[in-house]
């Protein structure tokens, strides 16, 4: 599959000669699609529910916990505003809320719970450095709480989008006001798959497993 970068930012982590910097962790869209991230059943369905519960704005992260058959067990947001995007930074802020919100499953052999994070920005859906260090920290704060990495999301100005997936939507999006949870559908019609490819099949068979 292939991703658009975006142009480097007041956020982005970069050395004096204009490089990525490493020491911000952070993970490239190919370290993201090949980690074996499951699929989620009904992505749309997951963010208008996360929408509608936080209302997120720009700079704003929502952090859920999906249990059997993608049911939210908890969730929680909150605003992180950095000068410098640092997955360090971003998996202790995931983690303080994880623990405020739900038990770890450290003591399960096996993860049975699923992480997703949805995080509203500004720019448009192409990943960005930023990006690269929320899924650097969800990945870590799930293995320190003892879940499953689940999918990162964005919500912009011009929608939805599942990073590594290639699957996304206009509506929620940054700018739309949150429905009441009773008025969100509970089915929609299939999505299609933006780009998609070799990256997107390889992730629906690791779903499968």
């Amino acid at each position: 599959m292939t991703f658009g970068f975006a142009p480097p930012s007041t956020t982005s982590l970069t050395t004096a000669t204009g490089g990525a910097s490493r020491h911000g962790r952070l993970l490239e869209p190919s370290e993201w699609t090949s980690s074996g991230v499951p699929l989620l059943r009904n992505p749309r369905e997951v963010v208008s529910g996360l929408h509608s519960r936080h209302g997120p704005v720009p700079s704003t992260a929502v952090i859920a916990v999906l249990g059997p058959e993608e049911r939210l067990v908890a969730s929680a947001s909150f605003v992180q505003r950095s000068t410098a995007a640092d997955g360090w930074e971003y998996r202790n802020a995931l983690l303080s809320r994880l623990r405020r919100v739900i038990p770890h499953d450290l003591r399960r052999r096996t993860p049975v719970r699923t992480a997703v994070l949805l995080f509203c920005r500004d720019g448009d859906e192409r990943w960005t450095e930023e990006d690269g260090a929320w899924m650097w920290g969800l990945r870590d704060a799930c293995t320190l709480h003892g879940l499953r990495c689940g999918a990162y999301i964005t919500l912009t100005r011009g929608g939805w989008q599942v990073l590594g997936e290639g699957r996304g939507g206009r509506s929620p999006s940054s700018d739309s006001r949150p429905e009441r949870l009773g008025d969100t559908p509970s089915e929609f019609a299939p999505l299609a798959l933006r780009g998609g490819g070799g990256a997107t099949e390889a992730l629906r068979r690791t779903a499968a497993r």
